[in-house]
């Protein structure tokens, strides 16, 4: 059946399901933050839209002038050709991708 999925709350049966369709249904991604010398924070992802997943949307989530400053980023995960790769303000980043900024100097 379309749009269904049977869950049982009092016996947590099927909610990992339930989550999966429900980021589905909202076109949500996960981009996960790498600071420099460091592992990636798979703990606190910034979520973001879709159809609005560019490194310029990125960068505004996480402070409203960063894109100011921005130099250019590394990406590991699904939507680097190579690992990691060095993109512009204009990749599309895709879920579960992993992002490390350089600011200017």
């Amino acid at each position: 059946m379309p749009h269904y999925v049977p869950i049982s709350a009092k016996d947590e049966w099927n909610l990992d399901e339930l989550m999966a369709k429900i980021w589905e249904y909202l076109s949500l991604i996960r981009i996960y933050t790498k600071p420099k010398g460091q592992i990636p924070d798979y703990e606190a992802p910034v979520i973001l839209h879709k159809d609005h997943a560019q490194m310029t949307d990125f960068c505004g989530k996480l402070h409203k002038t960063l894109i100011k400053d921005f130099a250019y980023a590394k990406i590991w995960g699904l939507s680097a050709k190579h690992v990691p790769q060095k993109v512009g303000k204009d990749h599309l980043l895709f879920d579960e991708d992993v992002v490390q900024i350089i600011k200017k100097k």
